[in-house]
This record gives C-alpha cells, structure tokens and sequence, in this order.
C-alpha cells in the first residue's frame, strides 16, 4: 500500500484554526478547505525536523509510524517549498544516535565521493580543452585552457556540462569557443550595455568572430 503522508503548510499570513480558534497558528493543515492547527489534526505531538541533513531525515522519516511534510509558499517562485519533516520525537532521537555512530564513516564516504566527481571534471574539462586545440590548432593554449574551463565549470549548465558537451560533439564544442571570442574579443558586451538588441549586436560582431576563427582554424 502506497503511503500519502500529511501536508503541513507554514502560512505567510496569520491564521487562526477553523476547530479550536487558536492562532495565530506557526504550522497549519487544510482540511475541505478549512484550516486546522496541528492539535486538532492529531499531529501536534510531532517534532519539527529542518532540511538539510539527508541521512538524518531519511532515518527519523523511516523510523516514524507517523511524519507530514512541512512546506511553505516561495511568492517569488509562485511554488511550495519543502521545509522539513514533522517526525515522531522518539524516531528523531533514535535517527540522532545513528547518525552518531556512524558519522566518521559516512564523512569518509563523502570524501571520496568529493574526490571522484574532482577528478571527474578535471577529466572533462582536460579532454574539452584538448578537442578545442584539435579544431583549433592555432588557439593559444591558454586561451583554449581558459574556455574549456569556463564551458565546463560544475553546476554552470553550460555547453561543456551537456550531454553533447561531455560528448565532444563538434557542434557543441564550436558553440563554446565561438561564445568565447563573442565576449572577449569583439565589443559585444559594451553593444549590449549601450542597449542595442541581442540578434542585433550578434550580427554586428559576427565578421569580427569569423576572423579570429578563420585563424585559429589555420594554426
């Protein structure tokens, strides 16, 4: 059987329970469209558990018979939010205590996991740098250093962290060093900062990109 578990909403603006007429309440359910406070929902004797450590939260969640997501609403995103986990205060301190004993060991596992996605993106970025100088032998070498770290920098969704990116697929790698020369070596940014429209000032500079690519083609 799939389980649904409660949810809890911190409110943005006061309220007060439809039942016992407390408020104004700090967490809150809705029930057909009525607001109750967590007493009256039979959840009052639940802890409060913040985001953060997931070991910890998947430990208390697992060891309580009863837990209710606590979400509150981001008015910039227009989306809930997740804010932790109410959770049975006896599975909490048992999470606790096992999170204790073994957290040399899950810090250990963490440091190697931290040291395999380095020497990941180091790899990454060194055979992106290395398909730039094959397209492009006559690119400096610090230049081609520079866009393949810049492509590929972690959690930059940029072209180098792609799928076709770490695939090395010719397009993907043209698009990177091609952005590259827009910026640095064309006067695109200071078009842009004087307002001229983006499709605009990319047709301005395209001769200038094409010259310095014709060359690095070259060698």
């Amino acid at each position: 059987m799939d389980l649904v578990a409660p949810v809890v909403v911190e409110p943005l603006r006061r309220r007060r329970c439809a039942e016992c007429r407390r408020g104004p309440l700090e967490r809150m359910i809705v029930e057909f469209n009525r607001i109750v406070c967590l007493d009256c929902a039979d959840l009052g004797h639940l802890v409060f558990l913040r985001r953060g450590d997931t070991a910890l939260t998947r430990r208390a969640r697992e060891g309580s018979a009863l837990w209710a997501v606590v979400v509150r609403h981001n008015r910039r995103r227009t989306r809930y939010e997740r804010q932790g986990l109410l959770v049975e205060e006896a599975a909490l301190v048992r999470a606790e205590a096992a999170c204790l004993a073994d957290a040399e060991a899950r810090a250990r596992r963490r440091a190697r996991d931290t040291a395999r996605r380095a020497e990941r993106d180091v790899a990454i970025t060194a055979a992106l740098e290395a398909e730039i100088l094959r397209l492009y032998p006559g690119c400096p070498a610090e230049r081609a250093s520079a866009i393949a770290a810049h492509a590929s920098a972690k959690g930059s969704g940029r072209v180098g962290r792609t799928a076709a990116g770490r695939a090395l697929d010719r397009d993907a790698v043209r698009a990177a060093v091609r952005a590259a020369v827009r910026h640095v070596d064309t006067d695109y940014d200071t078009l842009l900062m004087t307002g001229l429209p983006r499709h605009q000032a990319r047709a301005s500079v395209a001769p200038a990109i094409e010259t310095v690519l014709r060359s690095w083609r070259a060698g």
